[in-house]
């Protein structure tokens, strides 16, 4: 590396500007044509297309569906290889962020559907930040010593639960296999005020799991419900009892069953054969995970049966939580405070939240990080409120989500400064 490394971190910062339009087009044509999870075919042609025009080393398709890994090794000797994370899928919600490239998307094609489609998570906009840090780091590397991934994961809300997919599949499938990674990074967008980053030592996102329950009777006729067995009263009361499953565990660690669908099969004149609840396990300890499971299964088995009913728990997609260890967030912050400004990364309390980013991070070792990006204020207290005239706050997931768009070029500079910073040994714990 000729150049020292204060004289690269501005010239990244100069060519994070030049880009920052550019990204924010991209995050709104993203936003503007979501696609579900394991159907982000358009985002991947998107993606590969503006890696290969950067002339990177490789730029590989078709990982785990359609997730896409860009490779970039610097012209500097340089051992150390830092993974570079998105997530580009987007979630079944109407889009209602008030802006001109609201989504109006409906998927009639998608398992379960139709749905509306919509970017109410934020993937669109870490998408578009690690292309734009895509963009800035290929300018430089003749400065880095060293190899960058950028990494573009579909499914991280979680595939059609009949079909492989996300992190895990992604490295079953041998993404890391060369070269495999000595720091994974990545972040998230969330209700914190506009360029501020958060983080957390120890479990930033929860464990998780999808969970379902299939409660079944005998179908009949609704006028004749004797004659039947009506899974409907076992499956309100198994939801009743969820409810109780928070005083059977320790309240120091928080965790939460939360049911998000309900399907039967029938009619409004027919008691159907099947009553399915769809839902998740979230734990902030991951420990805490097979107890809540198998408490569950007890619950749901013997509440169907005081119905003559019978029950079956099943736990899917089981995801660990993101860990940030104390030796890389030591490492990380003086990037952070660099990036951000020194009064602008502050720690966060823990998040039921899940990301599978954790199965890169837990085997390869990094850190994951929030990114404010919301018309929010601190109080004096520590608490958030709107800035004035601001839009206020509006969750993940919720169809009012919003990112602001002049916040990406920060995001954009923590990947590239983050990068640079461990290819050159500044940011990596002790013993890494």
């Amino acid at each position: 590396m000729s150049a020292p490394i204060h004289a690269v971190h501005a010239e990244l910062d100069r060519r994070a500007a030049r880009e920052a339009a550019q990204v924010v087009a991209w995050r709104r044509h993203l936003h503007q044509h979501p696609e579900l999870s394991n159907r982000e075919s358009g985002t991947a042609d998107l993606v590969a297309e503006h890696l290969r025009s950067l002339g990177l080393d490789e730029v590989r398709t078709g990982i785990a569906g359609h997730g896409v890994v860009g490779v970039l090794r610097g012209a500097a000797p340089g051992e150390r290889v830092v993974a570079l994370r998105a997530d580009t899928d987007a979630l079944p919600v109407q889009d209602l962020c008030g802006e001109p490239f609201a989504s109006a998307l409906v998927d009639a094609d998608y398992p379960g559907g139709p749905f509306p489609v919509s970017h109410a998570c934020g993937h669109d906009a870490h998408t578009a930040m690690l292309l734009g840090a895509a963009t800035v780091l290929a300018g430089v590397r003749e400065q880095l010593p060293g190899t960058v991934l950028f990494v573009f994961q579909p499914a991280e809300e979680g595939p059609p639960v009949d079909e492989p997919g996300g992190a895990r599949e992604m490295l079953r499938q041998g993404v890391f296999a060369d070269p495999a990674p000595t720091m994974v990074f990545g972040l998230h967008v969330v209700p914190l005020p506009k360029g501020y980053v958060g983080y957390r030592e120890g479990n930033q996102f929860g464990a998780s799991c999808l969970l379902r329950i299939v409660i079944s009777g005998r179908q009949v006729h609704g006028s004749t419900p004797w004659e039947g067995v009506d899974p409907m009263p076992a499956a309100g009361a198994v939801l009743t009892g969820i409810g109780q499953l928070y005083r059977q565990v320790p309240a120091v660690d928080p965790v939460t069953v939360t049911i998000g669908h309900v399907e039967d099969v029938g009619r409004f004149n027919i008691i159907g054969e099947t009553v399915t609840l769809w839902g998740t396990i979230r734990c902030s300890v991951e420990a805490d995970m097979a107890d809540l499971q198998k408490r569950l299964t007890t619950l749901a088995e013997n509440t169907a049966a005081a119905y003559h009913c019978t029950a079956t728990a099943d736990y899917l997609q089981e995801v660990p939580a993101v860990h940030n260890r104390k030796d890389w967030l030591d490492a990380a912050l003086p990037t952070f405070r660099r990036v951000a400004g020194p009064d602008r990364v502050v720690p966060t309390p823990p998040t039921l939240g899940y990301d599978d980013v954790s199965e890169f991070v837990n085997a390869y070792g990094g850190l994951y990080v929030l990114l404010g990006v919301q018309d929010l204020e601190f109080t004096p207290d520590g608490g958030l409120r709107p800035t004035a005239g601001g839009r206020g706050t509006a969750f993940n997931h919720n169809p009012g989500f919003y990112a602001d768009d002049d916040t990406l070029v920060t995001g954009v500079r923590l990947h590239a400064h983050v990068a640079l910073d461990h290819l050159t040994g500044a940011l990596a714990p002790a013993s890494g």
